[in-house]
């Protein structure tokens, strides 16, 4: 037994130093080794290493990538001078780990986010001095993502870090300017649909006018066309009357005042006070009691 304490003793403090000596780096995880303070190795491949027990010491850092989200919407001025609220987060992460922990306060993550915080606002604010708000807003948003994105990531790259994304989550107008400004895009609005009204009136009494000078073109056009037709039938009447004149001229002209006598006492109650030796009873004194017969139509 008393042989036996002292050896258990030993193994105890053999496996306390083995276990000081070594240590595991996770697949998400940087390691740098110290010694007595000073960076000894930085390691990025996950596995098992060895230290020297209370000589080396390890900090650990994360390889995946970390968010900065900004907790207050920025507000921006445009090329307009009008101002905007711009809310945005960023994705970041240690690419060497070396010069993240050398240049950022022995690698505090707080003080990382400081200061990329910093240098993303600043880029923000001068983007979008330089746009419109219709650019800033919709044309050219993706533009100012990646520019801010690309001159982020040179700026972090001193700090051994680099920028993954820069993201506007919102823009929006300021409370104390949204009512003006949607006032001035109603009355813009206003204008525009007056202008279309007045252009679609315009159009529309142009069709219109159009629509009443063809209707008059093919009024006078028909009118024409029926005249001339009807001048044709009066002059083909006309020659029929005339043929049948000359083949016999006082069937003619009984047959002409037969029309008349019939046309004349059409009703009972009609009166006509005339002379009996008017030519207007030609035909009466001349066939009335004398037996003598009509004239014979002409043959055909």
């Amino acid at each position: 037994m008393k042989i036996t304490l002292p050896i258990l003793a030993l193994i105890v403090a053999l496996l306390l130093v083995a276990s000081q000596s070594l240590y595991t780096v996770d697949q998400r995880k940087f390691a740098i080794k110290f010694q007595l303070g000073e960076i000894v190795e930085t390691k990025s491949q996950a596995g098992l290493y060895v230290k020297v027990p209370l000589l080396q010491n390890v900090k650990f850092f994360d390889r995946v990538n970390l968010l900065l989200d900004n907790p207050e919407p920025d507000r921006v001025t445009t090329s307009e001078k009008n101002p905007l609220l711009v809310d945005f987060y960023v994705l970041w992460r240690i690419a060497d780990v070396k010069q993240y922990y050398v240049s950022v306060q022995q690698g505090d993550e707080e003080a990382a986010r400081r200061r990329i915080s910093q240098t993303v606002r600043s880029i923000l604010r001068a983007e979008f001095n330089k746009r419109t708000v219709n650019q800033a807003i919709s044309t050219e948003r993706d533009q100012i993502m990646t520019v801010t994105r690309d001159k982020a990531n040179a700026d972090a790259k001193l700090i051994g870090v680099e920028i993954v994304d820069v993201r506007l989550r919102r823009i929006e107008f300021p409370q104390d300017v949204t009512g003006p400004v949607y006032q001035r895009m109603e009355s813009e609005r206003r204008r525009v649909a007056n202008e279309l009204r007045s252009l679609g009136a315009a159009e529309s009494e142009k069709i219109r006018a159009d629509a009443d000078r063809q209707r008059q073109v093919i009024l006078a056009d028909a009118y024409r066309e029926s005249q001339k037709i009807k001048g044709e039938g009066d002059a083909k009447a006309s020659a029929i009357y005339a043929q049948a004149y000359g083949q016999n001229p006082e069937f003619f002209s009984f047959y002409r005042s037969l029309d008349v006598y019939k046309s004349t006492f059409k009703s009972k109650s009609d009166v006509l006070v005339l002379e009996p030796s008017s030519e207007f009873f030609q035909y009466f004194r001349q066939f009335g009691g004398g037996g003598t017969q009509p004239p014979r139509a002409p043959a055909k």
